[in-house]
Parts: C-alpha cells; sequence; structure tokens
C-alpha cells in the first residue's frame, strides 16, 4: 500500500536560512507580500530584519501584526481584510506556530472566501490559497511543514481543526539562530509540543515508514538537547537540534497523524486558554499510560530513541523507563497540573464530558493505538488535576 506524502516546495534548512526570503519570493514570481506575524516578532527586530532583506532585492512588504497566540475567528478574520485590502500577491508567516496557523487561515480565507467554519474537518481543503513561506521562531509545532491549522470559535470555545494541501507552506525558511531569544517557559512547551508529535505520529493507527523514519529521528534530536535548551537558551547546537527535531516531527505528524494527546489537549487549551504544549505536556504521561497496551513495542522504541532506554531493556522495562522520564520531565521543566495552574476545579470538572467530545470529535482520539471512550477520556481529565 502506498502513502501520500506531502511537503513544502522549497525549504531552506540551517543558519539564517530566514535571509533567503527574497530570494524564494523571486522564485515563486511574487512582488507583493505581505508579512503576518504578532507583535513581538516586530518589537525583537525580526520583522524589520526580514523587511530590510526584501528592501535589497527592490520587494517592499507591508504588515499585518495582529495574530494572537490562540488563532480565532475574530483574529484570521482581521487579517483576511487586511489580506484582501490590496492586491498582495504572497504571505511571509514570521512566528511561532500560532502565527504560522493564523497565515494559513488567512492565506485560503483571502483567496476562496467564507468564514473558519466553513473549512473545519472533516473538510478537506485541497484548493490553494495564496502562496505561503513559513518562517518559525521557535521548535516546537511544526507547522512550517504540515498541512493543518487550529482555529477556536470566539463564542462556543471549540478549537476547529482544519485540514488539507491547502494549507501547505509553498516554502519554508527553517533558521534556527531565531529561536535563540525564546523564554524558557516558551522553550519547554513547545519542546514538548515537538516531542509529543513525534511520539504520537509513531504510535498512531495511521503511522507508515516515511513518517516513521521522521518521528525516531525527531526523538533522537529533541531527547537529549530539550533540557539543555531550556536551561541555557544560548546553547547553539541543543537549538539547531530542537528546531530540526520540531521540524522533523512536523513533517512526521502531518504525513501520519497526531492521536490521543493532541485531541484531548485542543479542549483545554480553548476553555482554559492553556497553550497548547503546556496542556499537551500535562496530557502526556497519562495518555501514554492509557495506551501503552495496545503498542507495547511502538512506545518502547520510542524510549529507546529518546535516550530513556537502552537497546538491551525488555519492552517492559523500557516502557517502565518511558513513564518515569516522561513524569521526571515535566517536574524538571515545571510543567503544572491544571489546579497548579490555576483552573478552578468545579468548572474543569463540570465541562470535562463536553470536553470529550470534543475531542472525540477533531478526530485525533480515533487515530491513538487503544481508542478511548468517552468515559475512558473523562477519567483521564479527572486524573491531571
Amino acid at each position: 500500500m502506498s502513502n501520500l506524502v506531502i511537503l513544502p516546495r522549497i525549504m531552506h534548512v540551517g543558519a539564517n536560512a530566514s535571509e533567503k526570503v527574497a530570494e524564494v519570493l523571486v522564485d515563486l514570481g511574487c512582488s507583493r507580500p505581505l508579512i503576518i506575524t504578532d507583535n513581538m516578532m516586530v518589537k525583537l527586530g525580526y520583522v524589520g530584519k526580514i523587511q530590510d532583506i526584501l528592501k535589497g532585492s527592490g520587494i517592499e512588504a507591508e504588515v499585518f501584526s495582529d495574530t494572537v497566540p490562540e488563532p480565532t475567528v475574530s483574529s484570521i478574520q482581521a487579517g483576511v481584510q487586511a489580506a484582501t485590502a490590496r492586491n498582495y500577491d504572497g504571505i511571509i508567516a514570521l512566528g511561532g506556530g500560532s502565527a504560522i496557523d493564523s497565515a494559513k487561515a488567512i492565506a485560503i480565507l483571502a483567496r476562496f472566501g467564507g468564514v473558519p467554519r466553513d473549512y473545519k474537518f472533516p473538510r478537506n481543503v485541497n484548493e490553494a490559497g495564496l502562496p505561503l513561506i513559513a518562517i518559525p521562531t521557535t521548535a516546537g509545532t511544526g507547522s512550517e511543514v504540515t498541512r493543518f491549522t487550529i482555529i477556536t470559535d470566539d463564542e462556543s470555545d471549540e478549537k476547529m481543526l482544519c485540514v488539507g494541501i491547502g494549507y501547505m507552506p509553498i516554502a519554508a525558511l527553517v533558521d534556527y539562530t531565531l529561536t535563540i531569544s525564546v523564554p524558557p517557559r516558551t522553550t519547554a512547551d513547545t519542546g514538548i509540543d515537538a516531542l509529543t508529535h513525534a511520539i504520537e505520529s509513531y504510535v498512531s493507527q495511521k503511522a507508515n515508514p516515511f513518517s516513521d523514519s521522521q518521528a525516531l529521528s525527531a526523538m533522537r534530536l529533541i531527547g537529549p538537547n530539550l533540557k539543555r535548551a531550556y536551561h541555557d537558551g544560548n546553547d547553539l547546537e541543543a537549538r539547531e537540534a530542537m528546531m530540526m527535531g520540531a521540524t522533523l516531527a512536523g513533517m512526521a505528524f502531518s504525513n501520519a497523524s497526531v492521536a490521543l494527546v493532541h485531541g484531548m489537549s485542543r479542549p483545554i487549551g480553548a476553555f482554559f486558554h492553556v497553550p497548547h504544549g503546556l496542556s499537551n505536556a500535562m496530557l502526556l504521561p497519562s495518555v501514554t499510560e492509557f495506551s501503552i497496551p495496545a503498542a507495547a513495542a511502538r512506545y518502547a522504541d520510542c524510549a529507546r530513541a529518546i535516550g530513556w532506554a537502552s537497546e538491551e531493556d525488555s519492552t517492559e522495562s523500557a516502557n517502565g523507563k518511558l513513564l518515569e522520564a516522561l513524569k521526571a520531565l515535566n517536574e524538571e521543566l515545571q510543567v503544572p497540573t491544571p489546579a497548579a495552574y490555576g483552573i478552578e476545579q468545579e468548572h474543569f470538572f463540570k465541562l470535562m464530558p463536553t470536553m470529550a467530545e470534543q475531542a472525540r470529535a477533531s478526530g485525533s482520539p480515533a487515530n491513538n493505538p487503544r481508542v478511548p471512550t468517552l468515559d475512558e477520556m473523562v477519567e483521564i481529565y479527572r486524573s491531571l488535576w
């Protein structure tokens, strides 16, 4: 059986890859780009640097910097208004996963109209929007190489999954030097997000030989370097490894799938405004423990690839070490429980059945090696408290 593999048409990877932006625009025949980013990228000077590079090639780029950390329908609609106000022929997404996810939705809506809910899964969006060049500034989401975006409905707090070839950036410029200024908390959250992508794509029911190779490579890079990057943001070797690991993990899950952690994580983020990587981290140990009985050999492979078990360890021993290490990682990276994060217990418990329903509706839990019932998802939520 063959497997469909979808990747950006153009990729530049390594130190100063972002400086290729003008060259790539010219190659794509674009001369009027809109930069979609957030205010922090403007303050840090990254946007100005990209504009200066473009000016050197005679290209003027305007900026929309009002993306938000967890993209919402209203923030996307504001971006669409900006993107359609002038005759832009391309988009440059600069920032973390939220900025890139925003740009993906804006690129589609600016060309085809409608509202974000029109494009919600199970619709598969294969139409090409405005050409999109993605420049990530965090090592986490892998959004620069994925065919997904997540948009939160402002009214219902539902996180809507949008899927399709149309969301794949046409080019990705993966420059680890842009991650050096990322603070420890964000380094931890995005790093665990990348690790979760790699693990889930490897144990997913949709895993395939291509995604397996990317997932295992990602785990080998992330395992020894996540803590290093968290404790010392100027560790360039660790930063480079994390950036490559995050991109490979993005390739893996985009061409396989994520599973139960992501399905259950999205409602926590939507209802309680927990950053996506952090809600993944809260869930990863519990979901792994729940899932191991259905894919013990695969999870043992993960433990070995990350470096938490050796080839001499039995499957059972490797999985024991995996669970212990995941819990220890959360402690070292100061991942809070929902209670410690400040979520009100009664509200959390009341919403657990709704969160379970939304998780199932996303489709991701069905990819898990052990597919949970709604009651089992509620119990996993309860165990996090």
